[in-house]
């Protein structure tokens, strides 16, 4: 049998490069060599987004349009909605009870998102409690392989130990899951920081020339380099991180010679990178346009994924309930 591979994806509308190069990349990759779970995690969305949830659910049909248009074949790949799987809340409920405090605190992410999303009320119990329900939309199906970009493997540790103490309280049932890291661990945004919507420093996968262009020209270079001249310093450069993902060993060489020796300038790096970008992403925004057509199609891939996971969660339920020993 073929080990399964699951990751999720906030429905916080369209999707950017950070998502592409963090996992989507390893998703399409290897979407043959797998079971495949990939769903849309509307119940954590609602850890921040609670107050303001008109969104969620039309953000989570463009989220699954962009999905489809990369590359993510529903013949290969159970494309799902988290919440059209009740068993995932139940198995929460059942984790919440033997997971310390103490392992949701010291989380990194936990603390680098209560410091970024100050704006927000997420004092919550939600919020704290987020990677035990990340962890049941993992071992729900009792996954092997979670592609994730590096800030994710703290929550993929928490799981592998609530999945270690359900099999030393209740007997051996969990697998504990490994991460898969694409190339890119960690794609930055316009401003440095790790990409993202909540950030406001996204570039999106549907972004039309002139968007990617004025995004990428707010991009920060080096901060030491005053004139066209001077020598570069490639290694801090946020544009430079860019070049990485896009271009060969040769041309990256290259480049970054150039800047060192202050014979290219950031502003010429900026519009060549941009122009790759967009050029990247053409084959998807044909395919993108297509479905828009039909969306119909993209309801019909998500229910008949849901059907396929709710009768494995059901198992595992049914299982985890005789395991416990209220059933």
């Amino acid at each position: 049998m073929k080990k399964k591979m699951l990751t999720g994806f906030r429905p916080t509308g369209k999707l950017h490069l950070g998502h592409l190069h963090g996992n989507i990349g390893n998703m399409i990759k290897y979407q043959k060599d797998y079971e495949n779970f990939f769903f849309l995690v509307d119940w954590h969305a609602l850890t921040t987004e609670y107050q303001n949830p008109g969104n969620i659910k039309s953000d989570l049909i463009e989220c699954a349009i962009d999905l489809v248009a990369l590359g993510i074949d529903p013949e290969y790949t159970h494309l799902y909605r988290q919440s059209d799987i009740p068993q995932i809340a139940e198995l929460t409920l059942y984790f919440s009870m033997i997971t310390p405090l103490s392992w949701l605190e010291r989380c990194p992410t936990y603390k680098e998102q209560i410091i970024e999303l100050s704006s927000k009320d997420i004092s919550t119990l939600g919020f704290l409690s987020y990677p035990v329900l990340m962890a049941s939309d993992i071992l729900i199906v009792n996954s092997d392989i979670i592609p994730v970009g590096e800030d994710q493997l703290p929550h993929i540790e928490i799981t592998r130990e609530i999945a270690r103490r359900f099999n030393y309280l209740y007997g051996k049932y969990f697998n504990e899951p490994e991460a898969m890291l694409s190339k890119a661990t960690r794609v930055p945004g316009i401003d440095g920081r790790k990409m993202s919507k909540s950030y406001n420093n996204a570039i999106f996968l549907s972004d039309d020339y002139e968007d990617i262009k004025n995004k990428v020209g707010k991009m920060i270079t080096d901060p030491e380099r005053i004139y066209r001249k001077d020598p570069g310093h490639p290694e801090i450069c946020n544009v430079f991180s860019f070049y990485k993902l896009y271009v060969n060993e040769d041309r990256l060489v290259e480049i970054e010679k150039r800047c060192r020796r202050g014979e290219i300038g950031c502003t010429d790096c900026k519009k060549e990178i941009a122009e790759i970008i967009y050029e990247s992403l053409g084959e998807f925004r044909e395919r993108r346009e297509e479905i828009i057509k039909n969306v119909n199609y993209i309801h019909e891939i998500l229910r008949k994924g849901s059907i396929d996971v709710k009768r494995i969660a059901e198992s595992t339920i049914s299982d985890v309930r005789k395991k416990i020993g209220i059933d």
